[in-house]
């Protein structure tokens, strides 16, 4: 037994690395999701969107000729969510894609987006990225929720762009 310590060491060494391999190929660990919207399958850039001098973020509304009543229920949520953003009003712009029969007159007008999905709601960044998507649901709980989550998600933004 004169190489029980070697053994023993090359055992204690391997039994951490053995456990952390099945873990990554096993899927053992959860997924660390933070966010409550879904972040697009590609990239969309609006195009021209610094000629509308924008503020950190954009609240969007895709609102499509081919919805009418889930776009007009968003267009009303739209409004009780720059409402709910409180002190932090001045630093979130909130925006439609495409022509509504009414809106705010500091909302900005933007060109409808075909690629995504009506009656969503997008969270665009200040150089015209859209980033996150948040559907909409037809069940006005669900949709109160989701909304919810964007007011969280973009909170959470406006206070890492506050301490970097």
């Amino acid at each position: 037994m004169k190489n029980k310590p070697l053994l023993l060491f090359v055992v204690c060494c391997a039994i951490p690395l053995v456990l952390a391999y099945s873990a990554l190929k096993l899927d053992w660990l959860p997924t660390a999701i933070t966010n409550h919207g879904e972040f697009l399958e590609r990239e969309i850039k609006l195009d021209n969107w610094q000629q509308h001098n924008p503020k950190q973020w954009t609240i969007a509304l895709n609102y499509s000729a081919q919805c009418e009543e889930p776009c007009s229920e968003q267009l009303a949520a739209l409004d009780n969510l720059y409402v709910a953003l409180g002190k932090n009003q001045h630093k979130v712009d909130m925006a439609i894609m495409g022509r509504p029969k009414a809106a705010k007159p500091h909302w900005h007008m933007i060109a409808e987006q075909q690629q995504l999905k009506p009656a969503s709601l997008y969270l665009i960044d200040h150089m015209g990225l859209i980033v996150l998507e948040y559907p909409f649901n037809p069940q006005p709980q669900e949709n109160r929720l989701i909304q919810k989550g964007l007011l969280k998600d973009l909170k959470k933004l406006l206070n890492y762009s506050r301490s970097s």
